[in-house]
């Protein structure tokens, strides 16, 4: 009786499947790597390789943790002595300031026990509120020729200093119209530009000056009351600090 041949099983020919699939998942676990590694978060990277040790079947993995740089290693080091730094440069710029008004005090010192100029110090810095009627005549911004010599005085003073200076004019609320001034903005912007100008032609550069008209926004007394209306009419010089100064730089 004859033998039954059997037929050959033909060759599988998709086998290379397999090694082609584990090469792409090889291939996408070490960009996957990679990408993270370009990462600065070290201690994900320090995660991801004891996962990936765990799904290869290394459960004791234990790679190296990477090495601390000296940034991380001690970190308040540069925060404390940016931190001194910034504090003595403000103790300096405090003292400076101080000064500044002590000798603009002493300077106006009877114009300032007559109630006709304040000086006050802030955070933002130096305030010289000058009372209008020694400045100007009512409803004009011409300087009088009497209050030409304070104001150099003060440019004197400022005139060595780095600070940034912002003139203010102010009015009371009593309503204005002229043929030169319409309104109360008109006035006070022209008051403040005038003693600008005086201040740059007494020798303070232009770029460190600001004229601002704020007519009766910025009232600090009541304008119910002749004594009132008389404070809210002034110019302020404003000597701002060096923070104030850089602001203020900043934002031109």
């Amino acid at each position: 009786m004859a033998r039954k041949r059997y037929a050959e099983e033909p060759e599988q020919s998709d086998r290379w499947l397999v090694s082609y699939a584990d090469f792409i998942t090889l291939l996408f676990a070490f960009f996957v790597v990679m990408y993270a590694m370009s990462s600065v978060q070290e201690q994900k990277v320090h995660q991801l390789s004891v996962s990936i040790g765990h799904a290869l079947g290394k459960k004791n993995a234990s790679p190296v943790a990477p090495k601390a740089s000296p940034a991380t290693a001690e970190p308040d080091l540069l925060p404390q002595s940016v931190a001194r730094r910034l504090k003595s440069n403000a103790q300096r710029e405090h003292s400076r300031m101080k000064g500044v008004a002590q000798t603009l005090d002493e300077r106006l010192s009877a114009l300032v026990q007559q109630g006709k100029v304040r000086i006050t110090r802030s955070i933002r810095g130096i305030s010289i509120e000058i009372n209008a009627a020694i400045l100007f005549a009512p409803a004009d911004a011409r300087l009088n020729p009497s209050s030409i010599a304070a104001l150099e005085s003060i440019a004197e003073i400022l005139r060595v200093q780095p600070n940034a200076i912002e003139v203010e004019g102010h009015t009371d609320n009593r309503a204005i119209e002229t043929a030169a001034y319409p309104s109360n903005w008109e006035l006070s912007a022209a008051r403040a530009s005038r003693v600008v100008r005086l201040l740059v032609a007494s020798g303070i550069e232009e770029k460190r000056l600001l004229a601002i008209g704020h007519g009766a926004n910025r009232p600090v007394a009541s304008n119910d009351t002749t004594q009132g209306r008389l404070r809210n009419r002034r110019v302020e010089i404003q000597v701002l600090s060096g923070e104030s100064s850089a602001r203020s730089s900043s934002a031109e």
